[in-house]
Order: structure tokens, then C-alpha cells, then sequence
């Protein structure tokens, strides 16, 4: 998929006036009304449509800059389904530039009472992002009427007339000269519908404000800023309108044992000085819960990173995994007994220069210093 910037010819530092002007010139050479029967011309134009959809939002469009496409693939709508942000209709962000040279808006009534889409902040800890875990949250939005079961009318649908006015697009055009002006229906206040005896508990609006339990699924391998979206579990739309969607965003907890960098997860040891001399094997701790004995070569060196392939995180939507690296950190002992410090000073004075090469390339470098 090419990248958004390059097909609206933009550079990444864009401002949206930039942006406006480029998806402008590019949906009128494109749009299909001018260029009927032409295939190559209407996939040029949703191209266009898609890449400005994302762009001019600025969380979209900060999604796209750190994650690329990958922001927005993955499974379709359901409990916890990743998709990140969904693009929105073609003729919708046209009719946002060019309603005037459309002649007017062609939404339809119940687009245009679609709920609010939502956002949820969910705090996962990296056990949890590790294997995947699911998630009970209450969230307090409007929600469809249980009394009149969203219809907004209290006798159900049979009270429910087409508004004669506007006939059910809940907006009017007027013609001056060469423009088309479209306006709110003010018999039905952009409805499109008529009630003739309006629910009581939600004043004929369908929907009411209540709290609700959603089951959220966390797939493995979340990190920081990962967006998990849950179609039509938003809120409810007005007069029979459709949901919008549930937004999860995933703030990571710290870890006290891990690091943590994309896939991959850094853990420092501290290692005993004998065993780092003598050599050995260590158990260290793994994101699964378990552990892991790795074996200490003798002579390590205080930093020497130990790489555990496969050891690390889950990399989404896929079956890999990131790296474990252990990163040595050799102990100096401390707290010596006067025994401990005479025995040590023995075992200094058999030792030679091969025997510490470091110390002995310095010694020399002073030398020619």
C-alpha cells in the first residue's frame, strides 16, 4: 500500500491547510461524477479519500506517522477486535470540501445521527500484554432506549410517519441562481421522521444516558498507544441513527523486572564476581512467568549482554516473538572480613598481567601518555 503522504503529494511536515488543498485538487480531477465509467479514475480518488480521512485527524494521523498501514489492519468488528482507526465514507469527507459543487450534501438522515464514537484509557500491566488477557469495563454513554426500543416513539413504529416536508432526508434545498443552499427540515429539526406521541423516558430522541459492561478482549503483544477498536459499541444514535464505535487505548504499566523496547525486553543481573571469573550459570526471570538458566562463560565481562532469541515479547498480530537480553552486571564484594580481604590479596599477588588484559593495555597507554 503506497504511503498516505506520497499520494497526496505532501511532505510528512504537511499542515492541514496543505493537506485541504491537496485531497481538493485531487478529488476534483478524480471524483467519479467527472470521469463516469472510469475505473482507474475512482480507485485514484478513494485512495486520495482514504489517505485524507487519516491526515486530518490528528490521533489518526499520529497513529499512522509511528505505526504506519499496520495502525489500521487487523480483525473486523467485534469483542476486542485490533483495527485501529476505520476510514470513513468517500462521499462524506467530499461533501466536507465540495458540497457546493455537489449541489448540497447527499448524507442520508441516519449517517448523519450516527453516535459519537468513544475512547477508554485501560491501563495493562506487561504480564498481561504478554499473554493476552480479557477485560470487564463499565463505560457511561447514550444508549438505546429500552422503553421504546430506540424508535424514539412510544406506540413503536406505527406512530412513525415519513416527514412530508423534507421526505425523511431531514434537509431542504433552495435554489438561488447557480447555487443550491441546503438547510436544517424544520418540520422534523433534520429528523426526517414525524412522531406523533414521543417516548416519554427519552423524549422521543431514543436513546438515554446509562452505564453499560463491555467484555474487551487485550490482544497479546499490545504496546504502548495500541488502539483496539470495538464496533458499534459507541453511542447509540439519535432518532434511530446508527452506534459509533469503542475506542480502547492502551497505556502500559511499568515493570519492575523488564525493560522494555518495541518486541524486545532487557534485564539486568547481577552476577556474583566468582562466578563471572570461574564461569557458572544463572536462572533469570522470563515474561511468561517461568525461568531460565543460562550459562555464564568464564571471564565475563560487567556489561556483556546475553541474547535469549525468542525470549521476549509477542510481536501482534502475528505468532513471533521479540529477544531477551540479560545484561551482566558483575558484583564487586563488599563487607569483607580481614580474613576475606588477606585471602583476596594473596590471590591478587598470583596473578599477572594476561591474567587482567584491560588493566594491562591501560598501564601501557599511561606509559606513552
Amino acid at each position: 500500500m503506497r504511503d498516505y503522504y506520497e499520494i497526496l503529494g505532501v511532505n510528512k511536515n504537511a499542515d492541514e491547510a496543505s493537506l485541504k488543498r491537496a485531497y481538493r485538487d485531487l478529488a476534483m480531477k478524480y471524483h467519479p461524477d467527472r470521469n463516469p465509467d472510469n475505473k482507474e479514475a475512482s480507485e485514484k480518488f478513494k485512495e486520495a479519500s482514504q489517505a485524507y480521512e487519516v491526515l486530518k485527524d490528528s490521533e489518526k494521523r499520529a497513529a499512522y506517522d509511528n505505526y504506519g498501514h499496520a495502525a489500521f489492519e487487523g480483525g473486523g468488528p467485534g469483542e476486542g477486535g485490533f483495527s485501529g482507526f476505520q476510514a470513513g465514507g468517500f462521499s462524506d469527507i467530499f461533501e466536507d470540501l465540495f458540497s457546493e459543487f455537489t449541489g448540497g450534501s447527499r448524507r442520508s438522515n441516519t449517517s448523519s445521527n450516527r453516535g459519537a464514537d468513544l475512547r477508554y484509557n485501560m491501563n495493562v500491566s506487561l504480564s498481561d500484554a504478554y499473554s493476552g488477557i480479557k477485560k470487564t469495563i463499565k463505560i457511561r454513554a447514550l444508549a438505546k432506549c429500552d422503553s421504546c426500543n430506540g424508535t424514539g416513539s412510544s406506540g413503536g413504529e406505527a406512530n412513525i410517519t415519513t416527514c412530508p416536508t423534507c421526505q425523511g432526508a431531514g434537509k431542504v434545498r433552495s435554489s438561488q441562481g447557480f447555487f443550491t443552499i441546503e438547510r436544517t427540515c424544520n418540520a422534523c429539526s433534520g429528523t426526517g421522521r414525524i412522531i406523533s406521541n414521543p417516548c416519554k423516558k427519552c423524549s422521543g430522541t431514543g436513546v438515554v444516558n446509562k452505564e453499560k459492561s463491555l467484555s474487551v478482549k487485550i490482544p497479546a503483544g499490545v504496546d504502548e498507544g495500541t488502539r483496539i477498536r470495538i464496533s458499534g459499541e459507541g453511542e447509540a444514535g439519535k432518532n434511530a441513527g446508527s452506534s459509533g464505535d469503542l475506542y480502547i487505548y492502551v497505556n502500559m504499566t511499568s515493570s519492575n523486572i523488564f525493560n522494555r523496547e518495541g518486541e524486545h525486553l532487557f534485564l539486568n543481573v547481577p552476577i556474583d564476581i566468582y562466578t563471572a571469573a570461574n564461569g557458572g550459570s544463572i536462572e533469570v526471570p522470563s515474561p511468561d512467568g517461568k525461568k531460565i538458566r543460562i550459562s555464564i562463560s568464564s571471564g565475563t565481562q560487567n556489561g556483556k549482554k546475553f541474547r535469549l532469541k525468542g525470549k521476549g515479547m509477542p510481536i501482534l498480530q502475528t505468532r513471533s516473538y521479540g529477544d531477551l537480553y540479560v545484561e551482566a552486571e558483575i558484583e564487586t564484594p563488599v563487607n569483607l572480613s580481614t580474613k576475606q580481604k588477606k585471602l583476596i590479596s594473596e590471590f591478587s599477588d598470583s596473578l599477572t598481567e594476561n591474567n587482567n588484559p584491560k588493566v594491562k593495555r591501560y598501564k601501557n597507554f599511561l606509559k606513552e601518555f
